[in-house]
């Protein structure tokens, strides 16, 4: 379905899915399957997630790890690239003909007082028994306050290597993607410079990157500064310091890549009425169907393990629609 006008028909569906992500999309699959009445609402394009990826990067995980529905997916190498990630989920869309809003972004869920919700969407409100939140994370990255982070040579990600040869690049963060851009950027070229706030590396770093990045980082090729942050940033340079200590020092920078990580969007739930853990962010649900604490209101993906973003990725959060599915028919079937 295209992004047009909603259907606004008072007979409800048995299940709204927000979030048009693999998991997201694997819910409206197995809904399908079941024979239950559904839609997917999804606030971008298909795969708005994958789209962000940097272009040409392969993705980490072998084919079969990656496959929804059951559909295989097939690639040129060991490990599909974000392209053929990306035309894959396309046509994972057309195969099982999935019913989904393009760029319609659900703006609330209203429990109903006799069961069920009203779904507040951006092109109108429709009617849906029981709901699944599957929005993930990685369209909110974490705040960085500091003077100049709106200026244009500042991204929150990491795009692709070429446009960045020849030029020094400002890398910020520890975790897998400030580390998988850094070395991206040495072999396309760049002169790469990485700051963390932490003394090392986030320990969940993947196990064969990290072996690279100490390298590069032990032979110089990669200057890293570690327990410094970000004090300014300016048009070719950035004011760095020390954490707790006054002192600065200034590097060049031509670009500045701030990649401290994502958080879920979980205020969504939280009006809904879902408690959430106001540290991890994550929130309160059934362990094997996914429900949370307000009835026929479930969760899938990797909002399930809150701010614990390297829990959950494609390869294990597209079997929640799986469980949270037959969950939602046994909820439909039962006598109402």
């Amino acid at each position: 379905m295209s992004a047009s006008e909603q259907d606004d028909s008072e007979t409800p569906l048995d299940l709204a899915v927000v979030g048009g992500g693999p998991c997201g999309l694997s819910c409206g699959i197995e809904a399908g399957r079941r024979g239950l009445s559904y839609r997917v609402f999804e606030k971008e394009g298909i795969a708005a997630s994958i789209q962000r990826f940097p272009v040409g990067m392969p993705f980490f995980s072998t084919p079969e790890r990656l496959e929804l529905g059951g559909i295989p997916l097939t690639c040129a190498g060991m490990r599909p690239t974000r392209e053929e990630m990306l035309r894959y989920v396309q046509r994972i869309v057309e195969h099982f003909a999935i019913d989904v809003a393009l760029y319609t972004r659900v703006e609330s869920i209203e429990p109903r007082a006799a069961g069920g919700f009203d779904v507040h969407t951006t092109r109108g409100t429709v009617a849906a028994r029981n709901v699944v939140v599957a929005t993930g994370y990685y369209d909110r990255p974490n705040p960085l306050e500091v003077p100049g982070i709106d200026l244009p040579h500042v991204s929150r990600y990491y795009d692709e290597r070429f446009r960045y040869a020849g030029t020094d690049v400002l890398v910020v963060g520890g975790g897998n993607s400030a580390i998988e851009a850094a070395l991206d950027l040495l072999r396309g070229g760049a002169r790469v410079r990485l700051v963390h706030r932490r003394a090392e590396l986030k320990p969940t770093i993947k196990y064969w990157v990290l072996p690279d990045i100490e390298k590069r980082i032990e032979e110089g090729a990669i200057p890293a500064e570690f327990e410094t942050e970000v004090r300014a940033i300016r048009e070719g340079s950035v004011t760095l310091g020390r954490i707790g200590e006054a002192q600065t020092h200034d590097v060049r920078a031509d670009f500045v890549l701030a990649l401290i990580g994502y958080a879920p969007e979980v205020e969504l739930l939280a009006d809904a009425g879902v408690e959430i853990d106001p540290e991890t962010l994550i929130p309160k649900r059934d362990e094997r169907t996914f429900e949370t604490n307000v009835a026929g209101l479930y969760v899938g993906g990797s909002i399930v393990s809150g701010r614990r973003t390297s829990r959950i990725f494609i390869e294990n959060g597209r079997f929640h629609a799986r469980d949270l599915v037959a969950a939602v028919a046994r909820r439909v079937e039962a006598p109402r």
